[in-house]
């Protein structure tokens, strides 16, 4: 089975909607971006002193306040990724509600306008339309946390109604229809996940999974390479790529008998993660199919000072035995 790492969605901090032990986590996933922007009246003069709420708008209520200086400019910084609905309020005026995109080490811009017309009215809708779908993914998380699957289902499903471009909905539906070993259902939402953000290495990954699950090598490999290079190529990315995608490559390739090319992918592994425990014992493995004994012990060794405990460990205790004998 391909190893995949927990972790959270980018969009959900802390526990909230977490599939537990099922989302990976990028190597990004640190980092944060900023929001920047100009208040304004319906005049066009820049407001300063307004109250300027940054407030996410996928399924938390985390929220960031800052103020507009004297030419109505506000900026925050330290914001995790995701979409975000930026308003306004001065002496109880309202301003539009304006919708901003975060992204890893990029800058987003709202312009807002106090007084706008119907701003009060759209705000308390957006606020209504959040709350609602907020609800509605926590639902989702302790279904999903008891076991009732298919509930968990509905309500992502549900989510998906309130909010069509939620790709991180998409993605939970599509790790529950795996779970349950319905391939078929699991890689249309995991497709659809990318259909919305082109950019998902870990919809990719899911794809691997299931292809691999389904003995599709090919289809995995594809899966897994597209998923590697979005992970590599993307900001904060670590150098040599990201390990836990290359370490799923090579265990793609592993199972579909490409040795050789599985063997590269764990040494790359390696490189870019020198403590993947589970790197160096496939490692070991491939080598000891090779018949370079001394070599393979080194990687078992080296497995077991890392994971000493690990799910390999009384294999490569055993075969450490066999070796030295």
């Amino acid at each position: 089975m391909v190893r995949r790492l927990n972790g959270r969605l980018p969009w959900l901090i802390g526990c909230v909607m977490v599939i537990a032990c099922a989302i990976a986590m990028p190597a990004t996933a640190q980092s944060t971006g900023m929001v920047k922007g100009v208040v304004k009246d319906m005049q066009g003069q820049p407001v300063d002193g307004a109250k300027v709420t940054i407030e996410m708008s996928e399924g938390t209520s985390r929220k960031f306040e800052t103020k507009s200086n004297k030419k109505g400019e506000f900026i925050q910084i330290g914001l995790p990724s995701g979409r975000y609905t930026v308003t306004a309020e001065k002496d109880k005026q309202l301003s539009n509600a304006a919708p901003v995109q975060v992204r890893i080490n990029t800058t987003a811009e709202a312009n807002l306008i106090i007084g706008a017309p119907n701003a009060a009215a759209a705000s308390k809708e957006a606020m209504a339309k959040n709350a609602e779908l907020k609800s509605t993914l926590e639902a989702g998380l302790a279904a999903s946390n008891a076991g009732n699957d298919d509930e968990a289902i509905a309500k992502f499903m549900h989510a998906t109604e309130l909010k069509p471009d939620c790709a991180d909905c998409f993605y939970n539906v599509a790790l529950l229809q795996a779970k349950k070993k319905d391939y078929a259902k699991s890689e249309e939402m995991y497709k659809k996940a990318i259909e919305l953000r082109a950019s998902y290495a870990d919809a990719y990954n899911g794809l691997a999974n299931i292809y691999n699950a389904q003995r599709k090598f090919d289809e995995a490999a594809a899966a897994s390479a597209k998923a590697a290079e979005l992970a590599g190529s993307a900001p904060g990315a670590l150098a040599g790529g990201n390990p836990d995608a290359l370490f799923n490559q090579g265990v793609i390739l592993w199972n579909a008998g490409k040795i050789a090319d599985a063997k590269k992918q764990f040494e790359a592994t390696i490189a870019a993660k020198p403590d993947h425990a589970e790197a160096h014992y496939q490692l070991g493995m491939a080598l000891l199919n090779e018949g370079n004994m001394p070599a393979a012990a080194n990687e078992f060794e080296t497995y077991l000072k890392l994971a000493p405990s690990g799910a390999n460990a009384a294999t490569a205790k055993g075969i450490l035995a066999t070796l030295k004998k």
